[in-house]
């Protein structure tokens, strides 16, 4: 089982998990109560109640780089292309926008 803790502007938000057969995205109560907190995206309001999925959500599948960059990924930290979460949790650290991903160990 491996997990990414969410960021949304340097704060933790939640946590997405990764099962034997599904993904969980739950946010931390800590964020919920916050004033102010934003969700991670339109698709993931914000709730007490995990999100779960057979696939990654969409909206985590679309941080990870396509294209040339993407390939660099793959050869630098030889990840299989089809290992969305580990592209994910490698690649997403910094990504573009307000979010970022971190693997929890």
């Amino acid at each position: 089982m491996r997990q990414g803790e969410i960021w949304v502007n340097n704060t933790l938000a939640g946590v997405l998990t990764e099962g034997d057969n599904d993904y969980n995205f739950e946010y931390k109560k800590a964020y919920l109560e916050k004033e102010g907190a934003m969700q991670v995206s339109v698709t993931l309001p914000l709730q007490k109640e995990p999100f779960k999925s057979e696939q990654l959500f969409p909206f985590f599948d679309g941080l990870i780089p396509e294209g040339w960059l993407l390939d660099i990924a793959q050869k630098n930290w030889k990840i299989n292309p089809r290992d969305r979460m580990g592209l994910l949790l490698t690649t997403c650290r910094d990504c573009i926008g307000n979010i970022s991903i971190i693997e929890k160990v």
